[in-house]
């Protein structure tokens, strides 16, 4: 392996997409109709939320990406965005004639669920070899969204998809894995991201994806139960080479690292009327795990600064709009407390 000593900050790649963000009173009918109270265009996609979001957590930390963009408006939108934000964005390639990745995500005002109309655009193209690590000091690489891009989650040379092959590329340079996933069909999630489980260092997911791992699918927004999430978590960490867990869900979260006891912690109560969307609290609660881990934190206080970055991002409709310095994120959890978890 070609190691690199002093490695710090992150690296993410993937999924870039135009967040067109609505929001909605509630989720209509079919042939019914509902008024958008709210809309704007944001970056969004699990390689933009975690750049961005670290970013805002610590403006100091190194933050590259790689990634395809469409040359057009929604394209320049994400390129500009990232540019702001401090991202070094060299490798984030603009393509002519072709479409950016976008998504039409509306929010209800009713229940806070999100509902996403995907067009893959330009994430249908990318593949292992947008991505090079030869020049990279990173430390972590964060990659995602396995299922939603055609090339990538097809088979690549030697290996079961483009994925493999990106994180066994990543860690042949001694950069730790980290993959972000999404709540698809149980069967093709498990399809794609199970033979990636021998080549991560980390996996930070929901209960509905950690079950679909696990072999016991469940329906998207069931009643969580948190033993089983322990049960699931621990099965999935078994399957694979991580030396961590992290399994979330709306009133808290399961952690656990390898050969440990499992950490069990409540999410922030935040006052409803200060909920804009949640649409991007899974990314920000993925940043604070990940920053909490690149700064060598207990595990308990990286788990609360994720629930606390995932509060602070509920309370914009933009994925990462709401995430503020990690300092101010544990603040606002403190004073806003946490929700009690059922014993």
């Amino acid at each position: 392996m070609k190691y690199r000593k002093n490695r710090k900050g992150f690296i993410v790649g993937g999924t870039w997409c135009a967040d067109h963000n609505k929001l909605i009173e509630h989720w209509p009918e079919e042939e019914g109709l509902v008024v958008i109270l709210s809309e704007e265009v944001r970056g969004g996609g699990p390689a933009c939320n975690l750049a961005v979001g670290v970013k805002r957590l610590d403006p100091t930390m190194p933050v590259e990406t790689i990634g395809l963009l469409g040359k057009d408006s929604d394209g320049f939108i994400l390129r500009e965005q990232a540019q702001n934000e401090g991202i070094e964005c060299s490798s984030l390639r603009m393509l002519e004639g072709y479409r950016t990745t976008f998504t039409d995500a509306f929010t209800s005002r009713d229940n806070d669920r999100r509902t996403h109309l995907y067009f893959p655009g330009t994430s249908d193209i990318l593949t292992p070899d947008h991505f090079d690590f030869s020049h990279t000091n990173a430390r972590i690489l964060h990659l995602g969204l396995p299922g939603l891009h055609k090339k990538m989650d097809s088979a690549w040379k030697d290996e079961p998809n483009g994925w493999v092959a990106v994180l066994r590329k990543a860690r042949s340079f001694g950069i730790e894995t980290n993959l972000e996933m999404c709540s698809l069909p149980a069967e093709k999630l498990s399809k794609v991201v199970r033979p990636c489980l021998a080549h991560l260092d980390y996996l930070i997911i929901n209960e509905f994806e950690v079950a679909a791992l696990a072999g016991r699918p469940i329906l998207p927004g069931a009643e969580t139960d948190i033993g089983a999430c322990v049960e699931n978590a621990q099965d999935v960490l078994n399957a694979g080479a991580m030396k961590l867990i992290v399994v979330h869900f709306p009133i808290g979260s399961v952690a656990i690292a390898r050969g440990a006891t499992p950490v069990i912690s409540p999410s922030v109560r935040i006052q409803k009327d200060l909920i804009a969307g949640s649409n991007g609290a899974g990314d920000a609660f993925a940043c604070g795990v990940l920053y909490g881990v690149h700064e060598s934190w207990m595990l308990d206080t990286t788990v609360e600064l994720a629930h606390a970055s995932a509060a602070a991002s509920m309370r914009s409709i933009g994925t990462t709009d709401g995430i503020e310095n990690w300092r101010q994120c544990l603040a606002l959890a403190k004073h806003y407390g946490y929700n009690a978890l059922p014993v």
